[in-house]
């Protein structure tokens, strides 16, 4: 347990951001979901509708440190071409 008062505020800091990541990783991938659900549904129209509105999202979360950057881009990536092999 933290005794200095430093560690003490170091300590609710650190849970308050906690909070805060954990919203921002749930919310990426609520955004995920949705689109390997309509990778799954075979409907390239909702798909790409999906990958449009997941994109900003998880380059977001990069830029915030939830994931790495190369990370977010890959995903978005292999998710771009999964919705492009779909057939129309």
């Amino acid at each position: 347990m933290a005794n200095t008062t430093s560690a003490k505020k170091a300590t609710r800091k650190i849970e308050r951001r906690t909070e805060v990541n954990k919203a921002r990783r749930s919310r990426m991938r609520t955004f995920l979901r949705k689109v390997e659900e309509a990778i799954a549904s075979g409907d390239k129209g909702a798909a790409s509708e999906a990958l449009k509105a997941a994109q900003p999202e998880i380059m977001r979360a990069a830029q915030k440190g939830i994931v790495h950057k190369n990370t977010a881009s890959r995903k978005v990536s292999r998710l771009a071409h999964r919705v492009g092999a779909l057939a129309s």
